[in-house]
């Protein structure tokens, strides 16, 4: 092989990974999956400021449902069991309390998005508070301390 066609290689190979990876970053479109909530209380239209699970009779079926719904929804790109792989945040980090529910609120209703590009899609667009708010439940079991 001749080095120019070494080369013309070497560089078709460079463009189609800095494509490739360039789409893996942004996380496109992300299709949310459909959580059955049966069983926890209803939570109504208006956002809870506070996850409304924590501290009462709902958290265990909260947390049931919210490990499936997060394993559907959430994994692909912030890891599984929780543990991000780096492309998105670990969300194990999220305290217990109002700012880690602030944070989380405030990113599941906005989503997010750099440059045009949909890092974060605005899950409460197509999941129920509650289904969102069982995938905080889940992952306060899953807490580590930084």
């Amino acid at each position: 092989m001749s080095k120019l066609n070494k080369i013309t290689g070497l560089v078709a190979t460079a463009a189609l990974s800095a494509a490739v990876s360039g789409t893996v970053l942004a996380h496109g479109d992300v299709v949310p999956q459909a959580v059955d909530t049966e069983g926890l209380t209803p939570l109504g239209e208006e956002w809870a400021d506070t996850n409304p699970y924590r501290d009462t009779d709902d958290f265990e079926r909260a947390v049931e449902i919210g490990a499936s719904a997060y394993n559907q929804n959430c994994a692909r790109c912030h890891g599984l069991d929780g543990i991000s792989g780096g492309i998105a945040p670990d969300l194990r980090y999220l305290t217990a309390d109002f700012d880690g529910d602030e944070w989380f609120k405030y990113r599941v209703i906005n989503g997010a998005v750099r440059d045009g590009a949909v890092y974060m899609p605005k899950m409460a667009d197509t999941l129920s508070q509650e289904a969102l708010w069982a995938i905080r439940s889940w992952l306060e079991t899953k807490y580590v301390e930084e």
